[in-house]
């Protein structure tokens, strides 16, 4: 198998079941404020009964628009892991790199290797689409994957600033309701990498959530070329 030099993990963000959402928007240290920092990352169904998952990373947020769009780092290799027999660990994974205006893509396939270390699976392409800057651009390959990359809005609804004043006790009403929040995030994008993917190709799955559904475990890691 052909590969690429080693990538070491820098960041991480769990999301167990397929269908629950996790939000972080401030990674470790070592990735807060780039292109490697997990903001959020979503799998769901795209419709009921849908035979196909989709995959939304979100990298880097707070990109403002009016400033600059912002990029994808080209030593930055996004990996989504998947786990079929719920034992945690990664048994294909989905991969990312960007490379000269491009996205490209890899898997569903084995990894080289499990844990927070690996290498681009070039035996293993997925397909590849154009990084969308002020008009989105999608693809869809023979085997029915969609494919995207590049700005979007941020999903993310958050009062930050109501948030510091209850923390401070300086908002003895607490927090706001939906309809007299102010969302922080409002107006800022994040860098997304979105991939639908028919079931097929994931292979089946051991897991099971509470209500006796199968679903599979799944998480994202951003890797730095070493």
């Amino acid at each position: 198998m052909k590969k690429t030099k080693l990538f070491a993990g820098l960041g991480a963000l769990a999301l167990i079941g397929g269908v629950l959402i996790a939000a972080d928007h401030i990674d470790a240290p070592s990735s807060m404020g780039t292109t490697a920092d997990i903001a959020d990352f979503y799998g769901f169904e795209p419709s009921t009964g849908s035979d196909n998952t989709v995959f939304v990373v979100d990298l880097q947020s707070s990109v403002l628009p009016d400033l600059a769009y912002g990029t994808f780092d080209e030593s930055i290799l996004t990996e989504i892991n998947i786990d079929t027999n719920n034992d945690l660990v990664e048994d294909m994974v989905i991969q990312a790199i960007p490379r000269d205006g491009k996205m490209y893509f890899f898997g569903p396939a084995a990894p080289s290797t499990t844990g927070i270390s690996g290498t681009i699976l070039v035996d293993s392409p997925l397909g590849s689409v154009a990084i969308s800057e002020t008009d989105a651009v999608t693809e869809t390959t023979a085997s029915g994957v969609k494919l995207f990359a590049g700005p979007r809005q941020d999903a993310f609804f958050f009062d930050f600033f109501q948030f510091n004043a209850v923390i401070g006790g300086m908002a003895p009403g607490g927090f706001k309701t939906a309809d007299e929040a102010q969302d922080t995030f409002d107006g800022a994008n994040t860098m997304s990498i979105v991939v639908e993917v028919p079931n097929s190709l994931l292979g089946a799955t051991t897991g099971q959530n509470a209500l006796g559904l199968s679903v599979y475990k799944t998480w994202v890691t951003t890797n730095k070329k070493q």
